[in-house]
């Protein structure tokens, strides 16, 4: 390791700079989470209303003239219900961006202690380790292919090319557990 005054070396201001990118990445992470309750309160508040609706609607003694009216409080009612679908995958992509966020924290957290141990630092078991451990917390299939491609030797560009070919005719509003 080359190292100039003070200590300098290369590896410890590449650690700094991970260390930097992990506080980043994880105080946006906790801020984004109020905006996540606003939306789940809001989400909560459209259920008991819908609910609310569907109950008026059963208890009415309908005249002609009702029935006009009910048939428009069924759609105000389907409007809900539909709203509460499109907020649902709305929650869908806000949980997978937060666990790629946090994989890519902990897996950033995890190549700074590497790169700051001398003694390991230029073990390949070691590194194969790392690699192997960041890979395990992987929750998502997206994120597995997107490791074996980097891993493979694609650079960023080519990775993203790849991922964007895999994954073009998927469709961006299904509800996918994970």
């Amino acid at each position: 390791m080359t190292t100039d005054n003070d200590g300098w070396t290369h590896v410890r201001e590449t650690v700094r700079m991970l260390f930097l990118a992990i506080a980043q990445i994880e105080i946006a992470l906790r801020e984004s989470d109020d905006s996540v309750e606003h939306l789940t309160d809001a989400f909560t508040s459209m259920v008991d209303s819908e609910m609310k609706i569907a109950a008026s609607i059963d208890g009415l003694a309908l005249s002609i003239d009702d029935k006009r009216d009910v048939s428009a409080i069924k759609r105000d009612a389907i409007q809900i219900t539909e709203e509460m679908q499109s907020v649902i995958v709305a929650f869908q992509f806000y949980d997978k961006l937060t666990q790629r966020l946090a994989h890519v924290s902990s897996g950033m957290e995890a190549l700074s202690g590497l790169l700051n141990d001398d003694t390991r630092v230029n073990e390949v078991d070691a590194w194969s380790l790392l690699q192997n451990e960041i890979k395990s917390k992987y929750s998502m299939r997206e994120e597995h292919e997107l490791f074996d491609v980097v891993m493979a030797g694609a650079d960023v560009r080519e990775a993203i090319r790849r991922y964007n070919d895999l994954h073009k005719d998927e469709p961006k509003n299904d509800i996918e557990l994970f």
